[in-house]
């Protein structure tokens, strides 16, 4: 009889098993990371004060260490809203006017083209600081104390790129000066301040912000590398960037972090700073807040992260009280391994939003390929130059002096437009644009090299049989 007992309780069991729903979240995680290519992702979701969390993956491909909702990751530009924290806390101590103009906290900017440029226009990126300029690449990050103050000072020198106020253009120059604001005024390394005054009140026990050191238990960013994913070299967490990117959390702190975002009550900063970051910072900018994308139509708030290698979102739907956390150790590829379908697919079962779809994949494959293909065209094309040399040196007149030239007039343009507008489109230079999508940096620059080989080639091969004895 003992053993029909067994049986029947495992059979109960079994039962109970499979009568247990299906979660969807993580199903969807189960098949869609390996789809993408990615190495990991962790995730944490909202809902009413209570967090739920998931991970999959390893936070170094091959490294068989794994990805759990603890795992420590760089937030990327999710951490502009924690400097806006910063900020709106020493608004609220009375220590900052968000319409008193820059140089009246930083007296680099004291004889500085954006030294009127308000508090507000720099929190709601209207100052007219540009994203290229944002995104200037000319100051390697420092590793040293006064990293951010030396990028500042190179800021307080350019004339922003439009009228401050005039129109909203996302550029990290602007959180880069909020930054030195919070050291200037407090006292304190950014850092530090952050560390003490938010992360540390709100309960972020397992998260810090970027020191300049390097730290093992970060998951590893992997970039694109033509249809797989290529491990980031390990390196020390940037510390001048802090403002702009620099936060390091785990899925859960950063959840905790959502929570007390959409609490409604007075802690880290009033309810009614909360409430005014999270609206319209200006007629500009229907759609940014302080630190935060705003979407009236779906009621959500929310910011992106990207750093090399590693993706990230925070999002919430403040009148449900409910928010979502994705962080991915994998870039984007251009069309190939792209992370799109992957957030919308978590943010869509995780908060009940519309699934978005992935519109414009096949062109960007296409522009990828075509990228690819043209330094094989090229090089096909120096062979065929040579082959067919006694044919360029027969070439006479105006229109063989033509033929000869316009290539070398067209290349030039080509290496222009892919070494310098195309990177430009993305608000980078192309050396930025090599640290995110390498691969995509590799072929456009082989295009313009192998493209301007050939157009020289051909002139050579023309001048060659010209010279000599007659």
């Amino acid at each position: 009889m003992q053993w029909v007992f067994v049986l029947a309780l495992c059979g109960f069991a079994t039962a109970l098993q499979a009568s247990v729903p299906p979660d969807p979240i993580d199903d969807f995680v189960a098949s869609e990371v390996p789809a993408k290519g990615a190495p990991g992702l962790a995730y944490a979701v909202l809902q009413d004060g209570e967090i739920s969390s998931g991970a999959r993956g390893e936070t170094l491909a091959g490294s068989g260490k794994a990805i759990t909702p603890d795992t420590r990751f760089v937030l990327g530009s999710i951490s502009k809203s924690f400097t806006a924290v910063a900020v709106m806390q020493l608004v609220e101590a009375g220590e900052v006017d968000l319409d008193a103009g820059i140089s009246q906290y930083l007296e680099t900017f004291s004889d500085s083209p954006g030294g009127s440029i308000t508090i507000r226009q720099l929190l709601g990126q209207t100052s007219g600081y540009s994203t290229l300029q944002g995104n200037d690449t000319l100051a390697a990050p420092g590793p040293g104390a006064d990293g951010l103050q030396r990028q500042v000072e190179r800021i307080a020198g350019w004339t922003p790129a439009y009228p401050p106020g005039t129109r909203w253009d996302y550029s990290n120059a602007n959180y880069y000066v909020l930054g030195a604001l919070i050291e200037g005024v407090s006292g304190q390394d950014y850092a530090r301040y952050v560390e003490a005054e938010i992360l540390a009140p709100i309960g972020m026990a397992d998260s810090f912000v970027a020191d300049g050191e390097i730290h093992d238990e970060i998951a590893r960013g992997h970039t694109p590398w033509f249809g797989g994913k290529r491990a980031v070299p390990e390196g020390a967490t940037d510390r001048m960037s802090a403002p702009v990117g620099g936060v390091i959390a785990t899925a859960r702190d950063t959840a905790r972090y959502l929570a007390v975002m959409m609490n409604g009550e007075d802690d880290i900063i009033s309810a009614g700073s909360k409430s005014e970051m999270m609206r319209p910072a200006a007629d500009e900018a229907p759609f940014y807040g302080f630190g935060w994308y705003i979407d009236r139509e779906n009621g959500t708030v929310s910011h992106t992260g990207l750093t090399p290698g590693v993706e990230t979102l925070a999002i919430m739907v403040p009148a449900e009280r409910k928010g979502l956390v994705i962080l991915l150790n994998s870039g984007s590829g251009m069309g190939f391994g792209e992370n799109a379908a992957l957030f919308n697919g978590l943010s869509a079962r995780a908060l009940g939003l519309d699934e978005a779809s992935e519109g414009g994949r096949w062109s960007r494959q296409a522009l990828f390929a075509s990228f690819a293909l043209l330094p094989l065209v090229f090089a096909a094309g120096i062979l065929v130059a040579w082959l067919r040399r006694d044919g360029l040196r027969a070439k006479a007149g105006l229109s063989g002096t033509f033929s000869l030239w316009f290539p070398l007039l067209m290349t030039l343009v080509l290496a222009w437009t892919t070494l310098i507008l195309v990177p430009q489109l993305f608000g980078v230079s192309i050396g930025t644009l090599g640290r995110f999508s390498p691969d995509l940096a590799l072929v456009m620059i082989a295009t313009a090299v192998t493209g301007l080989l050939w157009a020289v080639f051909r002139l050579g091969a023309f001048h060659s049989g010209k010279s000599g004895p007659t």
